[in-house]
């Protein structure tokens, strides 16, 4: 009864938003914000949970991957809006690449340090041991990451981009549903879902898809235009809150789940599950920006052309890339240790301190820097790559 009373109330998060729409409530800039991003919240909650209880329906390691997609859903609702918008009002192009971005940016910076530090605070010990099994993620990550160093110095987002990008996803998709069904091992509000009769499970499982799908479509466009106007209103930088806020409302249940998983001492788990949602954001996520961009051309009467990317545009997809490239490094060894969380994350806190262009470029550059001392100096991360490109090979 207590699982069932968690759903009702995370549920009952995104009820003030859904009375707001229904009887057209007048709210300022502020208050939309809060109510549809709590909505956004809510539906990602409920994502997260129908998506695990999936597992029992579906090969483990493809489960892994839906889980991560289903989990950041409301960050595709956010970007195909701004994106679609884009075609039609180029005001909004810098916000599309802000959003992307500071969404892959957090999940590494944020989400991937606090799971080392939270398995450091439970076991005390000052690394935590990746399963090898997750090579085949890793490769991928670093094949993509090589990409998408291209686009800076190309300055666009093309179709081309797009389809190479999504052909990524694709891939890893059907690697992914090569495996077997395995029991997953559930905890909280989860099991209330997986105990009911397999028939009732999946109407379950529907009706908290069905729910949040709602939440998401009506709260995604308020949710984004009400971060526009409050930044106007007390004039701070949009570009920055978008960046910020709408990936840290989409994520913030998957982030509690990963650490969740290294509180209860599978840190790895966590890990793979953080790395799942890396690879959809830096392949889907960015990938359906310039296929959003050029259908939302097509339809408003205008002809199909690259998203065209500005200075700002650009060292912010550089900075991501180099971010990714680091990330790369220090755990292609299967190995995150304490030492190498920090770097993340304190590379990622204070770069938010220095917003200028220069120093955008400066962390870039540190990044890559790290990058490759890493791969110079620690020989278990040279034999790492090797080892995450033969699992490549052999997923062929």
């Amino acid at each position: 009864m207590k699982n069932w009373s968690w759903i009702g109330g995370v549920a009952s998060l995104a009820i003030p938003w859904f009375a707001i729409l229904v009887f057209g409530l007048p709210v300022s800039p502020i208050i939309q914000v809060v109510f549809s991003g709590l909505a956004i919240i809510a539906a990602a909650f409920l994502l997260s949970w129908g998506a695990e209880v999936a597992q029992m329906e579906i090969p483990r390691s493809l489960a892994v991957a839906f889980v991560a997609i289903v989990a950041i859903l409301p960050e595709y609702a956010v970007d195909i809006y701004v994106a679609g918008k884009a075609g039609r009002d180029p005001a909004y192009i810098p916000f599309a690449v802000a959003n992307m971005t500071g969404a892959n940016r957090l999940i590494i910076g944020i989400a991937w340090a606090m799971v080392a530090f939270l398995w450091w605070a439970r076991s005390k010990k000052t690394s935590l041991e990746i399963d090898k099994g997750h090579g085949f993620e890793f490769s991928l990550l670093f094949l993509v990451t090589l990409y998408s160093f291209i686009i800076p110095f190309k300055k666009t987002l093309s179709l081309w981009d797009g389809a190479i990008l999504v052909g990524f996803f694709l891939f890893y998709i059907w690697k992914a549903s090569q495996g077997g069904v395995e029991e997953p091992e559930l905890e909280g509000p989860v099991t209330a879902i997986a105990k009911l009769p397999r028939a009732s499970r999946r109407r379950a499982i529907l009706a908290l898809f069905t729910f949040s799908f709602f939440a998401i479509v009506s709260a995604a466009k308020p949710f984004t235009e009400g971060l526009i106007a409050t930044g106007r209103l007390w004039h701070v930088e949009e570009f920055l809150l978008i960046q910020l806020l709408a990936p840290l409302a989409s994520e913030a249940p998957e982030f509690i789940v990963a650490g969740m998983l290294a509180l209860r001492g599978n840190p790895s788990l966590g890990i793979g599950t953080l790395l799942s949602s890396k690879l959809s954001q830096w392949t889907l996520l960015v990938g359906m920006v310039p296929i959003v961009y050029t259908i939302s051309l097509l339809t408003g009467g205008h002809a199909a052309i690259p998203l065209m990317l500005d200075g700002r545009q650009i060292d912010e997809i550089f900075l991501t890339a180099a971010q990714s490239f680091f990330a790369v490094a220090v755990v292609a060894d299967f190995d995150l240790s304490l030492l190498d969380a920090g770097g993340l994350f304190s590379l990622y806190i204070t770069q938010y301190f220095f917003p200028s262009p220069a120093a955008r470029s400066i962390y870039a550059v540190i990044y890559l820097i790290l990058g490759a001392a890493i791969f110079i100096l620690r020989k278990k991360n040279r034999e790492g790559v090797k080892l995450h490109f033969q699992h490549l090979r052999r997923s062929k």
